[in-house]
Formats: structure tokens, sequence, C-alpha cells
């Protein structure tokens, strides 16, 4: 009986977890940016639910100093050119003319060793990449 009990408010808990918007679309922010928990607590993740990284270095507002080689490992999250800045959400150009987004002024990059959702495996990498937390 108690395993029931506890195996029933389990499921309660993940459905709490997916209503009150864990891996959906939040209002206030751009379609494709969500919300995912990982080992890392709760940070920004793409329509993949793939964690979504800052980088240290991207100190010029507006602007992503992750290009070329470092654009292939940690790619930016690619917003449409027509996009609009929503909420804390805004859009950068970069080096290319190709439009990403950015949160709170950091543009935002998923990291190619992340192989499933929730991995955070770019957290802290040469201590200048880390999650985006919303």
């Amino acid at each position: 009986m108690r395993v029931v009990k506890t195996l029933g408010l389990a499921v309660l808990l993940l459905l709490g977890a997916s209503v009150s918007g864990y891996g959906q679309k939040m209002e206030g922010y751009p379609a494709g940016v969500k919300v995912q928990k990982t080992a890392a607590g709760t940070v920004l993740a793409d329509v993949k639910s793939m964690t979504l990284y800052t980088f240290d270095n991207d100190t010029v507002a507006g602007k992503s100093a992750c290009n070329g080689p470092c654009a292939q490992n940690w790619p930016p999250l690619a917003a449409k050119p027509d996009s609009k800045a929503e909420g804390a959400f805004t859009v950068v150009t970069r080096d290319d003319g190709s439009k990403q987004w950015a949160y709170k002024g950091k543009p935002l990059y998923t990291w190619v060793k992340d192989n499933k959702p929730g991995d955070i495996t770019g957290e802290g990498f040469k201590n200048v990449w880390h999650v985006a937390k919303p």
C-alpha cells in the first residue's frame, strides 16, 4: 500500500512540474526557449530541451564574441531575421549577419558535447561558459 501511495505522489509531482512550465514555452520567452530541470538546477533550454549557456567573453552589449571555430563548438541560439525582443530576451546580430537570442544581454549558445536533454557538460568549461539560468 505504501508503494502505491509513493508512486501516486511521484506521478502527481511529475504532472505538477509539467503544468508549471518545465520543458514548455513560458510567457515572456521567445518561441524555442523554455526552462529545463538539470543537475545544476533550473536552466534555460532550446526547443529540443538542450541546455543553453552564456559566455563570459561576451562583454560588448548586443555582440557575440564566439564566432568561427568557437561557434562550431558552441552553436548560437538562432533567432529568425524578423524576431523582436521579448521580456528579458533580445536579439543580437552576429558577425556573419545572422541573428541570435540573448538573455539579459548575454548571447545564448548550446554545447556540442551535450548529448541529451538535461546534460550540462559545458558548465564551467574553461571557467568562461555557464548554464543560463532564468
